[in-house]
């Protein structure tokens, strides 16, 4: 509550087998636990339950008729929202952000239930990898898995293993997988042919420069559950046309 109140956090009560008006009056067994205690916290301790129980919150009794999976799904969702918000204020900031991140959905279609890639070419410094954070941000709730994969190019000729690295990155993000098995790139293709399929993600390459690096990192489409989306930043627009990547948007 003090955070709330300090550093204009954002305090959401969960009501976990308890009625709020018993927090808030400090009844039945809440009264009882806090009465054993007699010290200079206690006070702040039944402030705090009185504050915290006029939040707006969940009552998990009698929210999603008692399904505790339904409303922690129902508190992600609002959350996620809730951050959504604050980050599209951040990038509102930046010039022409907002038309972009809008341009850059009508690609995405979110309602098409297929699996779809989407390029955003540009020189360096165009604001590609901008975008991209804004896109996952906004979106990333409707998904179940994410992986934001960054400096690919860099990465990548960094170490021998560097592209391994990547794509065992990948993996653990997606698949919660910790990749010990996977000792080589043919490993790790064989392992998200066949289990990427069953996971709804959204994933980003940033700043690809070679078709090798999405032939390990992320394949085919066919690999994918429906509605996933794959999108990948690069300054070479040959590296998208290599991979059949069909939608391409510039970032000038």
């Amino acid at each position: 509550m003090e955070c709330q109140r300090t550093d204009e956090q954002i305090a959401y009560p969960v009501f976990y087998d308890v009625d709020p008006s018993e927090v808030r009056n400090l009844h039945g067994e809440v009264g009882k636990g806090l009465s054993i205690h007699n010290n200079e916290k206690t006070e702040k301790w039944k402030e705090a339950l009185k504050e915290a129980a006029n939040l707006s919150g969940w009552d998990l009794r009698k929210t999603a008729d008692g399904h505790e999976a339904k409303v922690i799904k129902l508190i992600v969702e609002c959350v996620s929202l809730e951050l959504r918000f604050i980050s599209l204020n951040i990038y509102e900031s930046l010039i022409g952000m907002e038309q972009r991140v809008q341009d850059l959905e009508s690609f995405l279609d979110m309602s098409s239930n297929d699996v779809r890639m989407i390029g955003i070419k540009g020189m360096g410094g165009a604001g590609k990898t901008t975008l991209a954070r804004a896109i996952v941000d906004k979106l990333s709730a409707n998904f179940e898995a994410k992986s934001f994969i960054e400096n690919v190019r860099e990465v990548s000729k960094a170490s021998l293993t560097g592209l391994l690295s990547l794509q065992r990155q990948v993996i653990s993000d997606l698949l919660k997988d910790q990749c010990k098995t996977i000792n080589s790139v043919h490993d790790g293709r064989n392992m998200m042919k066949r289990m990427m399929c069953t996971t709804k993600v959204l994933v980003v390459l940033d700043d690809v420069d070679h078709k090798d690096q999405l032939e390990a990192l992320v394949g085919e489409p066919a690999w994918f559950k429906i509605g996933s989306r794959i999108i990948i930043t690069t300054r070479d627009e040959q590296v998208l046309i290599g991979h059949r990547v069909k939608l391409i948007r510039d970032e000038k």
